[in-house]
């Protein structure tokens, strides 16, 4: 059974419990700032954000949260930008020249000079905004561009995002740190996907990882087994559900976003929960539902 207490990322030993920053935004700037404060306290050192999160806002918070002798992974993504205002407060910036205007635009909000990991947001896979026009870029030549800006020291390591099992292959030679699809108990189109990333050595960290993050797409807290194990371990469904990704594979690491101190602290207790064999059995019989059917 892997540990469900650390593993690898982009070079790093981490805690595989991390911190998803986009709902930071909820806050204020003191409120952010003392919530991040206190995921550092209790042991997270992985946090994930983007700079269209907030506009900005969620890098600016991080920038202050971090004291030297953090050691915290702050990891990103590009292939899209901020557009405040419109609908989805995001536009999609999948060009090269974007890239690596995203990468700057993050290097100056967050105050580094160096990202340890970004990850490339690709925009032809459900889902999220799909690609069209001149920004159907092909892989090669957003690779490229990933490949020099980690040549230059502005990157530690290239991660991908929304991609396909073949859009990983064909990745793998560019030297891939991470992936990021969405990925639950109730969601495991990608399983094969995993099975790669094990082999491969990637971290495997998925978003969506209770499902329902989208009308029509299952939740994994109304799952009767899910239900019936949180009242058997006396813990949260949630946390069941984030337990069984750790259980499910030893490169997963997590990512739950909250803006609530009490959330918090129950997303990173469920990395010390350990589910016994009868248990995982359970859970791994509840049936997947696949992204594409479920989102129609």
């Amino acid at each position: 059974m892997p540990s469900t207490k650390t593993a690898r990322l982009a070079g790093r030993t981490v805690s595989r419990v991390g911190y998803g920053a986009m709902q930071l935004e909820r806050l204020d700037r003191a409120q952010a700032v003392a919530l991040l404060r206190r995921a550092f306290d209790l042991g997270v050192d992985h946090v994930d954000t983007a700079q269209f999160y907030g506009n900005g806002f969620v890098n600016e918070v991080i920038r202050e949260a971090l004291r030297p002798g953090d050691d915290v992974v702050v990891v990103s993504k590009v292939g899209a930008d901020p557009d405040p205002g419109a609908p989805i407060p995001l536009r999609l910036a999948q060009r090269p020249e974007q890239l690596r205007a995203s990468v700057e635009d993050n290097l100056r909000a967050l105050g580094l000079d160096r990202i340890p990991l970004v990850n490339l947001r690709r925009a032809d896979r459900r889902p999220g905004v799909l690609a069209e026009g001149d920004q159907v870029v092909d892989l090669d030549d957003q690779l490229a561009v990933m490949t020099a800006l980690r040549d230059e020291g502005k990157i530690g390591a290239i991660g991908l995002s929304s991609v396909t099992l073949d859009t990983l292959r064909r990745a793998l030679p560019a030297g891939i740190a991470c992936v990021q699809n969405a990925y639950s108990l109730v969601g495991r189109d990608d399983e094969d996907m995993v099975e790669l990333c094990v082999a491969e050595d990637i971290a495997w960290v998925p978003f969506f990882p209770l499902g329902g993050a989208f009308p029509g797409l299952p939740k994994v807290t109304d799952e009767p087994a899910v239900q019936a194990a949180a009242r058997d371990l006396g813990r949260t469904p949630a946390q069941i559900g984030l337990a069984w990704l750790l259980h499910h594979a030893p490169n997963v690491h997590l990512i739950p976003g909250t803006a609530s101190a009490e959330h918090l602290e129950a997303n990173i207790a469920a990395g010390d929960l350990e589910l016994d064999a009868g248990t995982l059995a359970a859970l791994d019989a509840v049936p997947t539902r696949s992204m594409d059917a479920s989102l129609g």
